[in-house]
């Protein structure tokens, strides 16, 4: 089901590209493809030795790649500054924008550089401060801004009374509430930009189920070894029951690419459960339909990260 999957992408030919989270799995992939269509594609990583390997990999495929390195740690809003700071000193347009990264339960809880929850600090708050830094370039490219969430963000809530997790951390539950963060800001992005004309569209993607690093071990959010799920996710992906990195990177990228007129809609895999094939387009889950969470979270999000977007 899912090793069939694959997506003819348009000529990107003079677009510029920045993806998160590019170094390794969905959002290599993502980067992969979006070089191999003509895009230069800008890599912002927090490991540069693991960023100049995911280079050198896309090159190998994609002999004349053009590739930006840069350094990015989205758990730090110094860091954020810094790199879109970068970006604004040299005036480049973005055309396209892809908001993948993403750390997974860590097994206690954890904070960002800057107090935050590490879920909601790093996928949710670090995007939309980047996002927010950007809007110039985005404007001036006529950008598409994509947002990855997750088939976790099909249930759970925003914890209003607690965002931080600070009373009782629960590491899925948090997870939940930063992948539907990602899905409501994202749409909201829509909204607005269509109201203020600010020229940007927005769409949301979810990758489906595919064997990545975020359930593997990673001794920097505190997990020596693989988890269970990864263990299972893994076999059930080599029987084609789930998705693959290469299957799960075709939703977000087909939500890079659809036409403008189909901005603000949700794309994710189409098979048994969303969990992997061929990618479409489909309904955005509960969670993500509440349009007044999504601009109570717009504005919350605004005084947390200390950007405020124009209007």
């Amino acid at each position: 089901m899912s090793r069939r999957a694959d997506l003819a992408l348009p000529d990107l030919t003079g677009r510029r590209a920045l993806v998160t989270g590019a170094s390794d799995g969905i959002g290599l992939r993502i980067a992969t493809r979006l070089a191999a269509a003509g895009a230069e594609v800008v890599m912002p990583v927090r490991n540069a030795a693991k960023g100049a390997a995911a280079a050198d990999r896309i090159r190998t495929e994609v002999p004349g790649a053009r590739l930006v390195a840069e350094d990015l740690d989205l758990s730090s809003l110094a860091s954020v500054a810094a790199l879109a700071d970068r970006l604004l000193d040299r005036g480049a347009p973005l055309h396209l924008l892809v908001n993948n990264a993403g750390v997974m339960t860590p097994p206690e809880r954890q904070s960002t550089a800057d107090g935050f929850e590490l879920q909601f600090g790093t996928n949710h708050l670090g995007h939309a401060a980047l996002t927010a830094r950007l809007l110039p370039l985005l404007r001036a490219g006529g950008a598409r801004v994509v947002s990855q969430t997750s088939v976790a963000a099909r249930s759970g809530a925003v914890n209003w009374d607690d965002l931080e997790w600070e009373r009782s951390y629960d590491g899925m539950r948090a997870y939940r509430q930063s992948k539907i963060a990602v899905g409501l800001f994202g749409l909201e992005l829509d909204r607005r930009s269509r109201a203020l004309g600010w020229g940007v569209t927005s769409t949301i993607s979810h990758p489906g189920v595919a064997p990545t690093s975020l359930l593997a071990a990673r001794p920097e959010v505190g997990r020596a070894r693989d988890t269970m799920g990864v263990r299972v996710i893994r076999r059930l992906s080599a029987v084609g029951l789930t998705g693959t990195p290469d299957s799960a990177s075709l939703p977000a990228l087909l939500a890079a690419t659809v036409p403008d007129d189909r901005s603000g809609e949700f794309f994710g895999p189409q098979g048994p459960g969303n969990a992997g094939g061929r990618p479409g387009e489909q309904s955005p889950w509960g969670p993500l339909r509440d349009a007044e969470d999504a601009a109570r979270l717009w504005e919350v999000t605004q005084g947390l990260v200390g950007v405020a977007f124009p209007g």
